[in-house]
């Protein structure tokens, strides 16, 4: 798999730092075919989806037990939900 190189402030480097656990190229990666997908405008199956990402992912999702992934749910949500409310009320 191809690497690129990526510049961050050192702020957000700093934080990225304080969290070893999270795999930084992951989130990276699935931003980008996120990105990709709502730039191409085009809707892209699961199975598509994956397969941007790579097999490691697809592994990596396999083995985290489904309660993990609504725990991280809930708290995108509610940061999203309060980024939204102090923007609306700005």
């Amino acid at each position: 798999m191809p690497n690129i190189t990526l510049s961050v402030p050192p702020e957000l480097y700093k934080k990225m730092k304080e969290h070893p656990e999270i795999r930084w190229s992951e989130v990276a990666r699935r931003a980008i075919v996120e990105y990709l997908a709502k730039v191409e405008a085009e809707e892209l199956s699961s199975e598509e989806l994956l397969s941007l990402l790579g097999e490691d992912f697809r592994k990596e999702l396999e083995k985290t037990p489904l309660e993990e992934y609504e725990k991280a749910l809930e708290k995108v949500r509610d940061e999203e939900w309060k980024r939204i409310s102090t923007t609306l009320t700005s």
